[in-house]
């Protein structure tokens, strides 16, 4: 043990709003979310009712209200998930298209961290859009009439990425890379593109994927 005590979501929060600003860590930390995520950290920042938190890669503004404590890296607790819909941002529009495509939430969630940092109004250099970054092209050929909207655009990306896991036969790493890259990018290099971007993005999605399976795992073993 590092000696650090876990933060109370109340404890924190006041802290944050005391402060407005903690420096990075000198180690990474887990902020847990209210949905039962967990982001891997390496330092936070008050902005008004929401908390930027640093993570590989750039950094995921979440609500102040959603996240419940900052862990150190070792240490795990069980956090409840309520039942039926996930918290956090849209986290209903997350869970609807989960049931009806068949696709881990979680790794919705995920997938929309990296893409938009939960913006709706993200457009990128490439043209992709919305939250989950479509290009026109994809919306068009899942029927969104508006992609801005965060229900059709969470609800065609899910229906995408269940058709890439579906085409690359349940290979998480080949579907995230087909979704950052393009399908084309794939057969072209026979696996994940050399692409500095796709590879890191592969990575962080997938790392993330794997410590949520392995918790998950861990705590079922443990009833």
């Amino acid at each position: 043990m590092r000696g650090r005590s876990l933060f109370s979501a109340m404890g924190f929060l006041f802290a944050l709003g005391a402060v407005g600003l903690f420096p990075a860590a000198a180690w990474a930390d887990y902020a847990v979310l209210r949905s039962g995520a967990r982001l891997h950290i390496t330092g936070y920042e008050r902005d008004g009712e929401r908390v930027r938190l640093a993570v590989d890669g750039g950094t995921v503004s979440v609500a102040a209200a959603d996240l419940l404590a900052v862990e150190p890296e070792e240490h795990f607790a069980a956090v409840p998930v309520p039942l039926g819909i996930a918290a956090g941002p849209f986290g209903n529009l997350i869970h609807a298209a989960a049931e009806k495509h068949g696709v881990d939430e979680s790794l919705i969630t995920w997938v929309i961290a990296a893409e938009s940092n939960f913006n709706p109004r993200a457009v990128s250099r490439r043209r992709a859009q919305g939250l989950m970054q479509l290009l026109p092209k994809t919306a068009a050929l899942y029927s969104v009439a508006n992609i801005f909207d965060p229900a059709q655009n969470i609800d065609a990306g899910t229906h995408y990425l269940k058709d890439l896991l579906s085409r690359y036969r349940g290979d998480l790493r080949l579907a995230l890379a087909a979704y950052n890259a393009g399908p084309d990018m794939v057969e072209r290099y026979g696996g994940v593109p050399p692409f500095p971007e796709t590879q890191k993005y592969v990575r962080l999605i997938t790392g993330h994927m794997q410590e949520k399976n392995a918790f998950t795992a861990k705590n079922s073993s443990s009833f």
